[in-house]
């Protein structure tokens, strides 16, 4: 399922690659149906992530493929989780060019429950931008607000794309060892770290007796 209420337009193009222009879930869904549409089903749905949805489009033994551009979608998505038995959630992020900033540098956070226990510390816990976040979901921000961004790498955010999709196969093999990577592309570096359960004893990190869907 490919849930995304934004549309590809042609300044997109810098930060991203697609095929034409138009509802971003739909064109994705297409795309990819076409290489991998016999062996992968893909739902779009052109709606962003709100509270009235997201117990719709998040449930119990999900694997949830988490990268928006704000915090509050982040929150959103994290509470949704925590609120189900078994899930496994690779939230994805990075910088963009301003404030002195190169763009270059990137994070993947990795949420497991299982059994209805935290195996790994949420989002939240170590990043207080996501705790309590400073933006607001994109149906709560008017048209001229929702279109001010700060620009953003192709490269960095297919690194991040590439990070996200290590830890889940990591965490498919039984085999994840960490909770958050760090990374930069231009220093070439990635730190991966694995964290002390905050709220419960650690559990060992493992697959989810559900069966995973990639979002």
């Amino acid at each position: 399922m490919a849930v995304d209420g934004d549309t590809f337009e042609e300044s997109n193009r810098g930060r991203m690659i697609f095929g034409r222009l138009g509802p971003k879930a739909v064109v994705l869904a297409e795309e990819l149906a076409e290489p991998y549409g016999d062996r992968v089903n893909i739902v779009p749905v052109p709606e962003y992530l709100t509270a009235e949805n997201v117990a719709s489009l998040i449930s119990a033994g999900d694997a949830v493929f988490c990268q928006p551009d704000n915090h509050a979608t982040r929150r959103l998505v994290e509470r949704r989780c925590a609120s189900l038995a078994d899930v496994a959630l690779f939230s994805g992020g990075n910088d963009g060019i301003e404030n002195e900033k190169t763009g270059t540098y990137g994070n993947v956070q990795v949420y497991l429950r299982r059994r209805a226990r935290d195996l790994t510390n949420r989002l939240s816990a170590f990043h207080p931008e996501i705790a309590e976040p400073a933006d607001a979901l994109p149906t709560d921000l008017g048209c001229a607000e929702a279109a001010v961004g700060a620009p953003q790498l192709l490269f960095t955010n297919a690194a991040v794309a590439s990070a996200m999709l290590a830890a889940y196969y990591g965490w498919r093999c039984g085999r994840l060892a960490y909770e958050e990577a760090y990374l930069d592309i231009l220093s070439g570096r990635s730190l991966p770290v694995r964290r002390k359960l905050l709220s419960q004893p650690r559990s060992a990190v493992g697959v989810p007796r559900a069966a995973a869907r990639a979002r």
